[in-house]
């Protein structure tokens, strides 16, 4: 799925009202029931009429509306049926509003299986015993690296999910342009730094940059993090169990204000697709973002994309961790028929259904590793390359810390970050601090 537009519709896509304690229940009153179950979520997912209990269906709870994803399902879905003589029931719900009610959706009459998110946001279900356990599940499926298994994995060491599809950050560039430059991928911070340098002498905006609708700087803050303090630090930082005032967080925004002036000026102002344009149009000589920055750029210039891996801080981290948020499906806590729906998800796991989504949409990248993906671009098959070689994967800021800590402390403390750099203490103090009383509610 495509990052969101505008700061709204990021907004309404982070943040299920239940976990950030908004009334959103009391909002929705005024409406009357009818416009809750005009959306669907209630009248449609979950529902005894759906629920595969005469063991020869099994239901599914979609949040893929958009018509090529939902294209795609209904294929792969049409396969396991052909498998197994099962008839899959797909129940789909705009995304956002699926989003934004998960957490009633999964202690109302969830379906048998929903998609969902890996990281943090699957494991808060799953502590809350609002999932279940498919670690048989990962016993019969192959494909996928550890780091995937690690993605899946619940705090208890048990799996709760399947993966799908998922897509990297790198940082892109155009090939034409460094060849013509000679220039070289950095391997190191130093060297990044010095060729932001050269790019600006150049002519050249070192480091595209965008920060409009809130969500792009958290890139920048993950890859530094996971470079300079290592990825359990990353996610128990993530998590709450670590301080935001300790050195270490401290260390990351004084490595951050030091590549600012690399990045392209007034981006908050900016939204991630222009930032992408002044890539496309050669006006900037790099750009973090994930691989959805190829939207950008026409087929043609496709092949003149490239990208690597944000070059290592500290020779003991190295630069094997990185960001690529995985989309996959997760089984409900009591499923009305749990062998059919650990037969679904044991056969969305599989090469077959990864073949199928690979056909039908060659811009997806899979995350079963043992995929035909003869039918990648040059860049996407570099892309699952990168991440099939990754030791550790984050999913994100957003997906690897609780909504409402995302949205609204982390947006406006690293929009002020990126407004005012020189009051780091005061910045840090002010995150521990609504960090402690937004975990402990």
């Amino acid at each position: 799925m495509s990052r969101p537009r505008t700061e709204a519709e990021y907004l309404a896509r982070l943040v299920p009202p239940s976990v950030a304690g908004i009334g959103r229940r009391s909002l929705l009153a005024g409406a009357g029931a009818g416009a809750l179950l005009g959306t669907g979520l209630l009248a449609g997912c979950g529902s005894d009429s759906d629920s595969g209990s005469d063991s020869k269906t099994v239901s599914i709870g979609s949040n893929q509306s958009d018509p090529k994803p939902k294209e795609v399902i209904a294929k792969v879905m049409a396969g396991f049926q052909t498998a197994s003589g099962i008839e899959p029931k797909v129940n789909t719900v705009d995304h956002n509003t699926f989003q934004e009610n998960i957490n009633n959706y999964l202690q109302g009459k969830p379906d048998d299986v929903f998609m969902w998110f890996a990281g943090y946001r699957m494991r808060f279900f799953a502590a809350k015993g609002l999932a279940g356990d498919l670690s048989d599940v990962w016993g019969k499926v192959s494909g996928y690296s550890d780091a995937f298994k690690k993605a899946s994995t619940g705090d208890d060491g048990k799996q709760y999910f399947v993966p799908s599809s998922y897509y990297p950050w790198a940082v892109f560039y155009r090939k034409s342009v460094w060849q013509q430059r000679g220039y070289q991928v950095p391997k190191t911070l130093d060297d990044l730094n010095a060729l932001g340098a050269q790019m600006k002498k150049d002519g050249l905006t070192p480091i595209a940059f965008a920060d409009k609708d809130g969500w792009p700087a958290m890139g920048t803050f993950d890859i530094l993090n996971l470079r300079i303090n290592g990825y359990q630090f990353h996610v128990d930082l993530m998590a709450g169990k670590e301080a935001w005032t300790s050195d270490k967080v401290k260390k990351v925004f004084d490595a951050w204000n030091g590549l600012l002036p690399l990045h392209q000026a007034d981006s908050l102002g900016r939204t991630w697709q222009e930032a992408a344009q002044s890539l496309q149009q050669k006006k900037s000589g790099m750009y973090l973002l994930g691989l959805f920055v190829a939207q950008q750029f026409s087929n043609e210039e496709q092949d003149d994309l490239d990208f690597f891996t944000f070059p290592e801080v500290d020779s003991t981290i190295g630069a094997k961790a990185l960001d690529a948020p995985i989309d996959g499906y997760m089984m409900a806590r009591k499923p009305k028929s749990e062998a059919n729906a650990k037969k679904l998800l044991e056969y969305v796991g599989s090469k077959a259904a990864a073949d199928i989504t690979v056909k039908n949409d060659p811009s997806t990248l899979v995350a079963n590793g043992g995929a035909d993906t003869s039918g990648y671009t040059a860049l996407q098959k570099k892309a699952a390359e990168l991440v099939g070689s990754a030791t550790e994967i984050a999913q994100f800021l957003d997906r690897d810390t609780r909504p409402d800590f995302a949205s609204t402390v982390i947006i406006p403390a690293l929009q002020q970050f990126i407004k005012n750099p020189k009051d780091i203490d005061g910045l840090l103090n002010s995150i521990e601090n609504q960090k402690k009383s937004i975990f402990t509610s």
